[in-house]
């Protein structure tokens, strides 16, 4: 193992017996704020430091066998120990570096997911219909929950807007690469010749913002608006203004909630959402610069700037950031998406584990 990722190693286990220690004080657990961070930082460090632990152990096993090769007795002994200790010690190392990797602070967040109609006017109302599906269906498969929070109809069908919270164990690190521009290529069902027509989404993904992060939401920056929530009607239809717009004056944020038939209820997930926005508008201007945050990005719906091509007549998913091609589109839009979500997270992986790298050298 090199010295600087074994330094690097070893300063991380002091750090989490600085932990360990600060954990255990009164005034630590009275301070609510300073707990929920270090027992945050000592869950995420707690893996690194088992597995060092066990890689030392390999090397104490490793240097014992060494010097009982030397014992004509014990010499078969030590060769077969030897062996599976460095065999175990190889698997570990790889793993180890892994794990050095800085750790997404918004992995373990709920996200708002917002599907916007793009290119292709009807027919593009209709695959953000899909998209919706698919993703709510990937959802309930992992026990996520989700819940709308407000959406536009398309005039045939599907949606012209829709935003929906998701919320459950690990939602944003499995999702925050679905951000961007999605294209489908198909024959709509409008279309007599049966020509292929190519219409596009925008899918953002933002990390629902705790309410002790830094996002500046004075009272004088606010504007609410109540308005009567649309709906199909029948005996549930809506006849109080239970629906909440909020513009934040200072970036000019709208965001709205008419899911709740409670106001209370809709204010408070209306500014759950804000909060998401502005934190992150604030988190996109800071990583401007950074090449890996464009991969994150969401462009203008034209059809040019995509992310991921989902052709029906060939059952073909294209993920145009790694070059991946599956000939199973049924399955991915049924919400089979781990194929596709998987290599997008080994790759970012590997990017961070050079990046790592070169700034240890």
């Amino acid at each position: 193992m090199e010295a600087s990722i074994r330094g690097k190693l070893e300063r991380i286990s002091e750090r989490f017996t600085e932990i360990t220690a600060l954990l255990a004080r009164p005034e630590v657990q009275a301070d609510q704020g300073q707990y929920r961070s270090l027992s945050r930082e000592y869950a995420q460090i707690e893996p690194v430091v088992e597995r060092f632990s066990e890689f030392c152990v390999l090397e104490h096993e490793i240097d014992g066998a060494r010097e009982m090769l030397g014992d004509p007795e014990m010499r078969e002994l030590a060769r077969d120990t030897l062996a599976q200790a460095e065999q175990r010690r190889d698997l570990l190392e790889p793993e180890l570096q892994r794990l050095l990797v800085p750790p997404d602070p918004d992995d373990e967040r709920n996200v708002f997911l917002e599907i916007r109609a793009g290119t292709g006017g009807a027919e593009a109302a209709l695959f953000a219909g899909d998209l919706l599906r698919m993703y709510l269906r990937y959802a309930e498969v992992r026990g996520w929950r989700s819940e709308t929070l407000s959406e536009s109809i398309g005039e045939q069908g599907g949606y012209k807007e829709i935003i929906c919270r998701i919320s459950g164990r690990g939602v944003y690190s499995r999702l925050k690469f679905e951000a961007g521009t999605h294209r489908v290529q198909r024959v709509p069902q409008t279309e007599s010749q049966g020509r292929i027509h190519t219409s596009a989404c925008t899918v953002a993904i933002l990390p629902e913002a705790e309410a002790i992060d830094d996002v500046d939401l004075g009272p004088t920056d606010l504007r609410v608006d109540t308005f009567r929530s649309s709906g199909a009607g029948g005996q549930h239809v809506n006849v109080t203004d239970s629906a909440v717009r909020i513009t934040h004056l200072p970036s000019g944020i709208v965001v709205e909630c008419q899911d709740e038939r409670s106001q209370h209820k809709n204010r408070a997930r209306a500014m759950s959402l804000l909060r998401a926005r502005l934190l992150a508008r604030l988190r996109d201007q800071q990583a401007s610069a950074q090449a890996l945050s464009r991969k994150l990005q969401v462009g203008s719906g034209d059809r040019s700037q995509r992310i991921r091509t989902y052709n029906f007549p060939q059952n073909r998913v294209t993920d145009h950031r790694i070059n991946l091609t599956l000939y199973r589109l049924d399955e991915l839009i049924e919400g089979g998406l781990d194929p596709l979500i998987e290599p997008l997270i080994q790759e970012h992986q590997a990017e961070q584990l050079a990046t790592l790298a070169e700034t240890e050298h």
